[in-house]
């Protein structure tokens, strides 16, 4: 039987692992075993954290909007309430970004729900 040489393929997935570990600490980067297991182990982690930035991030304008609502008067949950049935299409985000950026189309935007209060 003829013999097979795999080392085209073999250093193909090598170079694979490798050039995902670039960077990281000691024989993490360098050894193929370490390598392989460090970048399993942080291909999980960026996963499970991508998931958990953008639980963070909706936290972050949840609060911002409540905080720049409590002024005046109203809370959060009466403000979302609001502005759904005003058929205002803003997500949180563009809300909190006006509430920080731009003060005054916030309060045109509070005063656009306060008259759907009515």
């Amino acid at each position: 039987m003829t013999r097979v040489k795999r080392g085209a393929v073999a250093i193909k997935r090598r170079k694979k692992i490798f050039k995902l570990t670039k960077g990281f600490k000691g024989s993490h980067s360098t050894l193929f075993r370490t390598a392989n297991q460090q970048a399993m182990k942080a291909l999980k982690y960026s996963y499970v954290d991508g998931r958990l930035k953008k639980r963070e991030f909706r936290k972050l304008w949840i609060r911002r909007i409540n905080g720049s609502t409590r002024p005046f008067d109203i809370n959060y949950s009466q403000f979302i309430h609001l502005v759904k049935r005003s058929n205002i299409h803003l997500n949180r985000k563009t809300i909190s970004q006006l509430a920080i950026l731009d003060d005054q189309a916030f309060m045109q935007l509070l005063s656009l729900v306060e008259q759907g209060k009515t």
